[in-house]
């Protein structure tokens, strides 16, 4: 006999855990399948976490090699690459047992094993103890995104590598080639960069970073410029030739032209994410997908298959774990009868890099393609006192409001603690806030977050810092 739920999730990342958790809030029996072995998902084991326990520990290894002498400190420092890898495997492994834990708490049942939907309501499962079939009224699709592969090259995770073996390498490039010049390419890029790699980055488009303000991403590459990367924009890879002494990438212009060679010894490929849907059982079971491989859904996040649902990565829209999150539990609340729902205009992006960069909302770009009118405030971190004691000035906020209303619209921060100082104007977003709310609430001094407020007050012109 099947083993019976109501909800069956398929996929233990941000967007599968989370929602198996809050139907057992709900009082929903349910169960959540991962084929990894370990909770977590490609965030947890192989992408946010692991990157970022790397991006601190190079920023403190490269702050205090460099900026601890302006600061009245004397250090000896070395690089010990086998403890840091060390801590960043400590980090995951207690982050995936807390997911563990959390599942428990809840009474989700988590099994190990891959799944596939054979039919509306029934789950076959493989796994390390054999064979199962699980039924449910509801599924939920939550299996997340994989690397993108770039055409004619092959990821070795040696010589050629994936995210997954940028996190890994056990030594410092001397050369570090980065396909790509998205969030995941720079953060890595950033890493190896602070450790003593030169950084080269090649992009496709004409722009780093794309998707992002204009204004915001321009001041971003001269900041990553000034850090030592060097940046071939609309140029792409035609050929990789791999020796012992490294590789030879051929390129040319992305419009087509001339061919050079760039050598390096590690090339990491960071050209995106696709939505990760293979061996599901998907076209079986009729589940519809776009041209992209997305799951289709509606806005409750169903598909046109009664009683299967999509979130996260392998639907449409930004690819982020909490992204993922909050449809989580917006999908476990409307299978539980209730009104969940998302406000994808108040959804931040960050890229972790130093300075770090934040947005929310619509960009210059954005307003500018839907004809409407907007007014900006912007605010220089070189001009707030908390930045210039704490040695980092570099970067802006910049606040755009409806020029009718006053409605805030769009912040998009690079500077320090940028993944932090936007939540305060993602949540004046979700209540529907103007910009004159941000600026008339009071902020404590010195603080980074009054950059916040300056810009907020630069959109009617009565900025008081200069």
């Amino acid at each position: 006999m099947a083993d019976s739920f109501d909800v069956i999730v398929v996929g233990g990342g941000p967007g599968g855990y989370n929602t198996a958790i809050r139907a057992g809030q709900l009082g929903l029996k349910a169960a959540c399948i991962d084929k990894r072995g370990a909770f977590g998902g490609t965030c947890l084991n192989i992408g946010c976490i692991p990157s970022k326990a790397l991006l601190h520990a190079s920023e403190r290894f490269h702050e205090a090699r460099h900026d601890f002498a302006g600061l009245g400190i004397k250090t000896d420092v070395a690089l010990d690459l086998p403890a840091m890898m060390a801590r960043k495997d400590k980090v995951v492994g207690e982050l995936t047992k807390g997911v563990e834990y959390l599942l428990k708490k809840n009474k989700v049942e988590a099994i190990v094993g891959e799944a596939r939907i054979a039919a509306p309501g029934t789950v076959e499962l493989k796994g390390k103890d054999g064979s199962r079939t699980l039924t449910a009224k509801n599924i939920v699709i939550a299996t997340g995104s994989d690397v993108a592969k770039l055409p004619g090259v092959t990821i070795d995770e040696k010589q050629i590598v994936s995210s997954t073996g940028a996190i890994a390498l056990k030594e410092v490039p001397k050369r570090l080639l980065v396909v790509g010049a998205g969030v995941i390419g720079l953060e890595l890029g950033s890493v190896w960069r602070r450790l003593g790699s030169e950084v080269a980055v090649v992009e496709f488009l004409d722009r780093i970073t794309p998707g992002m303000d204009g204004e915001i991403g321009k001041a971003f590459q001269r900041i990553l410029t000034k850090q030592g990367f060097s940046f071939q924009l609309s140029t792409k890879v035609v050929g990789v030739e791999k020796s012992k002494n490294g590789l030879k990438v051929t390129v040319e212009p992305a419009a087509g032209g001339d061919k050079s060679v760039i050598e390096t010894d590690i090339m990491l490929v960071a050209i995106g994410r696709v939505p990760y849907t293979a061996g599901l059982g998907l076209e079986g079971v009729g589940v519809a997908l776009d041209k992209r491989g997305r799951v289709i859904t509606d806005n409750h996040y169903r598909t046109n298959v009664p009683g299967i649902f999509a979130i996260g990565d392998c639907r449409e829209g930004a690819m982020l774990a909490h992204k993922a999150e909050d449809e989580a539990v917006a999908v476990a609340e409307i299978i539980a009868g209730k009104a969940g729902h998302v406000n994808y205009d108040a959804i931040p992006s960050v890229v972790y890099t130093f300075p770090e960069v934040a947005s929310v909302g619509k960009t210059e770009e954005d307003l500018k393609a839907a004809g409407v009118t907007y007014k900006i405030g912007k605010f220089a971190f070189t001009a707030n006192a908390r930045a210039k004691t704490i040695a980092a000035t570099e970067g802006m906020v910049k606040i755009i409001a409806d020029a009718a209303t006053d409605k805030v619209l769009g912040c998009h921060i690079v500077g320090p603690e940028a993944g932090n100082l936007i939540a305060e104007v993602v949540l004046a977003m979700e209540f529907g806030a103007s910009s004159e709310d941000i600026a008339r609430t009071c902020h404590s001094h010195p603080t980074l977050t009054e950059a916040v407020r300056q810009a907020a007050m630069g959109v009617e012109g009565w900025t008081m810092q200069s």
